[in-house]
Parts: structure tokens; C-alpha cells; sequence
């Protein structure tokens, strides 16, 4: 009487499990597109900058630590830091080369 049978109906209807988890899902795909996707591309990015690394390359480090690539090994890299009469050496792992610098940068910076 009070309550139309249209409204009653509805009221004892499930909901779609697919519509409870739309949400959710749409909350997932706009993470992957925002954060990880990004971040895969610039790990990816990193990855093919430290296998290009070669003898002559300038340099900086992540540690900030600008120099100049004397010796490349499998894991590690040998960076002159300082030149002049005893030039000064640091042996680094690879990945910790961050930035690649263009050629004759260093001699601007000393």
C-alpha cells in the first residue's frame, strides 16, 4: 500500500559483484598508468645507460661525484675525479653512474 511494488522489488535485488569491484579495478589501472609504468620506463632507461658505459665517458655519480671513466669492468668503473700531476682514481659499481654528461663538460666544471 505504502510502498509501490517497483521500489519493493529493487530492495531485494542483489548487487552485480563486477559492479562492487569496478572500483577497485579502475583504482588499479590508473595506478599502473600514474606510478608504475613511468617508473619501469625509467629503470629501463638506467638499465641501457650503464651497459653503454664506456672509457672516456664523463660522468656523475649517484652520490653526485663528477669524473671521467679510465677503466670499465663487468661490475665495476674507474673514475678520475681530479687530474693533474697524480690524478685521483675511485673505483664505483656500475649502477651507481646516475647521469651521463656530455663530452668536455668536465673541463668546464675544473
Amino acid at each position: 500500500m505504502l510502498i509501490s511494488p517497483a521500489y519493493a522489488q529493487a530492495a531485494g535485488a542483489a548487487p552485480d559483484p563486477l559492479m562492487s569491484f569496478l572500483p577497485l579495478i579502475l583504482m588499479f589501472v590508473v595506478l599502473y598508468f600514474l606510478m608504475i609504468r613511468p617508473q619501469m620506463k625509467k629503470a629501463k632507461e638506467h638499465r641501457q645507460l650503464i651497459e653503454g658505459l664506456q672509457k672516456g665517458d664523463e660522468v656523475i655519480t649517484a652520490a653526485g661525484i663528477v669524473g671521467r671513466i679510465t677503466k670499465v669492468d663487468a661490475a665495476y668503473v674507474t673514475l678520475e675525479i681530479s687530474s693533474g700531476e697524480k690524478p685521483t682514481e675511485i673505483v664505483l659499481q656500475r649502477p651507481a653512474v646516475q647521469t651521463l654528461l656530455p663530452k668536455g663538460t668536465m673541463k668546464d666544471l675544473l
